[in-house]
């Protein structure tokens, strides 16, 4: 996975993806956003996993 194609998933499925990756905190990160796992270079496909961890709630089509 590409991070364009781990923004666009984010986008599908969060009315304001932007704050979602900058504001929640993620533990399967090991305590950073969606953005600070970027920047340090973690793998796309690591964060989006991490996302569906935090929001067990998710629609499957939206995994």
């Amino acid at each position: 996975m590409r991070i364009t194609e781990l923004r666009a998933k984010l986008r599908d499925y969060f009315p304001d993806s932007d704050t979602y990756s900058q504001d929640v905190v993620l533990s399967a990160l090991g305590g950073v956003t969606v953005n600070e796992a970027i920047t340090r270079g973690d793998e796309p496909g690591e964060i989006w996993k991490a996302v569906l961890m935090h929001n067990p709630q998710m629609p499957s089509k939206f995994r």
